[in-house]
């Protein structure tokens, strides 16, 4: 039977999806029937990953379906989510394939908050997977054979694209398995073994001899470039060495085999000979070498029937020379296999659970293009209003439309009428102080909000630097200040973003300060109003004047102006469009979202006609305002000028202007009131994120302790000393390799190891020496030899305990206090280190075994054994 290699699954540790991802989603996504959609994915993206990696797979094409479509969909939602150690924070461990662990110390493993690493083992086990699902094929029939090389050929392409995309996807050292130099042998030794089976069924559908040569030739070259590749390397299990040795001989002498038939067929019969002859010393080498892990007793007796019949043809009856085997002309080579293109979706039943959510670039581009278009809003608004307020102020100053309304001189003019009316609908002077009042606790609130989330980012940071001083290299993290930057920088433009309103809070109570009189005088009945406005002398004379009624138009044009301003806002604020279809379809043909460009463009066209219309206004009110003031000039000098008329005068410039002040300020103040509520949520998502992101760091900072700890308690804590040469080779031990698994390495540890032979047993153990009572009592370390040369003392007995520093503990560290808003749990401590090595102490009264012998010498009075012999490996 063929020998195959196949790879063993990693494993990984047990992840809750659904926690973070759904925060991401009720966080991102109003609340809706499409939240509640993406919720649901979520849930059974988790369940994915369960039937994928929590369970033992079998060797079956349905097993793998799973594998892949777990993997397609990682590669979907990759993308639409901001998975990273700052923003998305998941930590996936995963362990060492080739890593058996041990009772001490535990199984190599990774832990890593990366997508990219995810992808990487699940793409890993599928490759592995299939490998194995390849091995258990019956290659004795058509079928079996077609779907080894199938699987064999996805399993060479999936290590071959973790080859190209390993180092890109992890930010850290990958474990041994994973790396560019294992993966791409295993993608080499997968190649091979893909061509060998095409190999085998050219042979069982018996094609012609120079094809089948061909073929042989070129899984011999395969297999060869495979040995090469792993022959420094110590990142295999030991077994796969002489396999790919073995593999490489044996296709090398079906090669000659096939072209020996050839020759025959051309009457060339030294060359016959030559190839036979090479071929049955590639499968003598096999046979010595190699024969506990590959089988060529078929292939050698084909062989040398044919070289014994070519022989005695030759030798009766052709007479032809036998050339050299470096005289052979080459054999040709035909590959037929090549490494399956990893292009997602590889399952056949993929179905995106995550169809209707957009990229994180889109979303980024959303997000900007939401900012572009509401700055572009507020500026047309924010120009008009300003506008309108400057007109609102020149008249003010005119005392218009009041003074043409005040031609008796003893009434409350129209106009001011109104405006107190309003101001007292609004809510007057107890609406605008109870919003002041409220505007410092909004503040406070958000205030204390980051400063309690940039706060968690101090504690972790400091917990961080203090572990990085303590233990230097080994504490190969990413610093938390690097990570915390993005996060910082959000918190200190939050912090200026305060900063600001707080000045804007005081610039509205400035001005409310200043209009406080003239807003308690609107507020007053109208008596009282009246009562507090001075009269003057009738202007009745001016009622029927041309410059009245000229004043008059060009108010009421002033206030159709206004109104148009009011219906243009109302206009802009409702335009909408879907942005997002434009970036996909960007995204889609090239790749990448030119935002600016793409989002500069739709504003254009979607407010071009607005802003024309905003300019045309401003335009109309600067031309009105001119001659507004020059209709005002001539209407002043014909009114009767007195001290009376300018006082009251000025009593309604005021009250108007402050009317227009008081509906300002109290926008104004509603505006900053909503500013500070949706600054409360924005604030609380960002406490959230660095919450999470601290309670990531924990959990990393917790696994990274316990590695660390297991690793310094292997190191040895004693001196190196001799240990007797019959402790060093024991009775029983192995002389030579021992046989591998014939189809799958690495899966069945115990097959793998080797197997202890019958050895003869030392002879029996020489009598103590005579010794006093006291003398069993244990000699120091240091203390001199005594006697003659050839005594044997007894034995230093050992401290009753291996030497070198206890057991590390790091208080402060495993007892975190409690973190805002998560209740951090206890972690369980790490497995018990592995302790140097004890040797044997003596009782009291006993002898102790004969001193060992100086380094390269025997044991006296034990047979010396013969030199271990070790299987030679060729260096192809």
């Amino acid at each position: 039977m063929a020998t195959f290699i196949s790879v063993p699954l990693k494993k990984s540790s047990e992840v809750d999806l659904v926690k973070p991802l759904t925060k991401f989603v009720t966080a991102t996504y109003p609340a809706g029937e499409e939240q509640g959609e993406y919720i649901r994915a979520v849930e059974e993206l988790n369940k994915l990953r369960r039937n994928a990696l929590g369970r033992p797979l079998d060797k079956h094409e349905s097993s793998l379906e799973i594998l892949l479509r777990y993997y397609d969909q990682l590669c979907s939602v990759e993308p639409k989510f901001p998975f990273s150690e700052n923003q998305l924070c998941l930590i996936f461990t995963w362990k060492d394939a080739f890593d058996k662990g041990s009772l001490f110390s535990g199984s190599v493993k990774l832990a890593l908050a990366s997508l990219g690493y995810e992808k990487t083992c699940v793409l890993f086990n599928a490759a592995a997977l299939a490998s194995q699902i390849a091995s258990e094929q019956n290659l004795d029939n058509d079928e079996g054979l077609k779907t080894a090389a199938k699987y064999y050929q996805l399993a060479s392409g999936a290590f071959g694209h973790i080859k190209d995309t390993v180092l890109s996807a992890l930010n850290r050292e990958p474990t041994m398995d994973i790396s560019p130099e294992t993966v791409g042998t295993l993608s080499l030794i997968m190649l091979a073994q893909a061509q060998e089976v095409f190999f085998l069924k050219a042979t069982s559908d018996k094609m012609k001899d120079a094809v089948i040569a061909k073929l042989a030739n070129q899984a011999a070259d395969f297999y060869g470039d495979a040995f090469k590749q792993c022959q420094y390397k110590d990142n295999l299990p030991k077994e796969v060495l002489p396999v790919l040795a073995a593999k490489h001989c044996i296709m090398q002498a079906n090669a000659e085999l096939h072209q020996s038939i050839l020759a025959k067929q051309k009457k060339r019969f030294g060359e016959e000979i030559a190839r036979l002859q090479h071929a049955a010393e590639l499968v003598k080498t096999v046979a010595s070498r190699y024969d506990e892990y590959v089988s060529v007793k078929d292939l050698t007796e084909k062989i040398n029937r044919a070289l014994t019949a070519a022989k005695k043809d030759n030798d009766f009856i052709y007479h032809d020379r036998v050339p050299e085997v470096k005289d052979l002309e080459h054999i040709g080579k035909a590959a037929l296999v090549k490494a399956t293109a990893i292009t997602p979706p590889l399952s056949q039943k993929f179905t995106d659970l995550f169809e209707k959510m957009v990229p994180m670039a889109v979303q980024q581009s959303m997000s900007i293009y939401n900012q572009r278009k509401a700055e572009t809003v507020n500026r047309l608004v924010g120009t008009m209003r300003e506008a309108t307020n400057l007109c609102n102020g020149v008249l003010a100053s005119l005392n218009l439309p009041a003074a043409l309304e005040d031609l008796s001189g003893d009434s409350i003019p129209q106009s001011i009428a109104e405006k107190a009316r309003a101001v007292v609908q609004l809510g007057g002077l107890q609406s605008i102080e109870q919003l002041i009042r409220d505007l410092p606790e909004l503040l406070t609130r958000n205030r204390e909000i980051l400063d309690e989330a940039l706060k968690m980012l101090d504690n972790e940071e400091a917990t961080d630097n203090e572990l990085r001083s303590k233990f230097n290299q080994r504490w190969n993290r990413t610093p938390s200040g690097d990570l915390y930057k993005p996060l910082r920088a959000e918190g200190g433009n939050f912090r200026n973003i305060l900063d600001k309103a707080v000045q804007a809070d005081q610039v509205v109570r400035d001005r409310y300060n200043a209009h406080c009189d003239m807003i308690t005088l609107l507020c007053k009945p109208e008596n009282e109003l009246n009562a507090a406005i001075p009269s003057a002398n009738p202007t009745k004379t001016l009622q029927g004047s041309e410059v009245v009624n000229v004043l008059r138009s060009q108010l009421a044009q002033l206030d159709e102006m206004k109104k148009e301003r009011e219906t243009v806002e109302g206009e802009i604020k409702a335009v909408t469009f879907d942005m997002s279809t434009n970036f996909l379809t960007a995204l889609a043909q090239d790749g990448a979202i030119s935002e600016e460009q793409l989002s500069l463009s739709q504003l254009d066209q979607l407010y071009g006609a607005y802003n024309q219309r905003v300019q045309t206004t401003l335009r109309t009110q600067e031309e009105l305002l001119g001659q507004v003031q020059t209709s005002h000039q001539e209407f002043s000098s014909l009114k009767q000028s007195n001290t009376e008329a300018n006082q009251r005068e000025e009593v309604l410039k005021k009250l108007a202007s402050a009317h227009d002040s008081y509906v300002e300020i109290s926008n104004n103040l509603r505006e900053g009131t909503k500013f500070y509520n949706d600054l409360t949520e924005i604030l609380l998502k960002f406490q959230n994120k660095c919450s999470d992101i601290v309670f990531a760091r924990k959990t990393e900072r917790d696994e990274l302790l316990k590695d660390l700890q297991q690793s310094i308690a292997r190191e040895p804590s004693a001196p190196n000393f001799n240990v007797p040469a019959y402790q060093v080779n024991p009775a029983g031990s192995a002389g030579g390799p021992t046989p591998a698994p014939r189809t799958v390495f690495a899966q069945q540890p115990q097959q793998a190891q080797q197997q202890p032979q019958a050895k003869p047993l030392p002879p029996a153990r020489p009598p103590p020496p005579s010794f006093t009572p006291q003398a069993a009592s244990p000699i120091p370390t240091n203390a001199p030899a005594t006697g003659p040369p050839n005594s044997n003392p007894p034995p230093v007995a050992p401290p009753s305990q291996a030497q070198g520093p206890p057991y590390p503990s790091y208080p402060g560290y495993f007892q975190m206090p409690m973190g805002y808003p998560y209740a951090y749990g206890q972690y369980n401590m790490p497995n018990m280190p592995n302790m140097p090595y004890m040797p044997y102490q003596q009782a009291p009264g006993q002898g102790g075994y004969p001193a060992a012998p100086p380094a390269g010498q025997p044991y006296p009075g034990y047979p010396q054994q013969p030199p271990q012999q070790h299987p030679y490996y060729p260096q192809q």
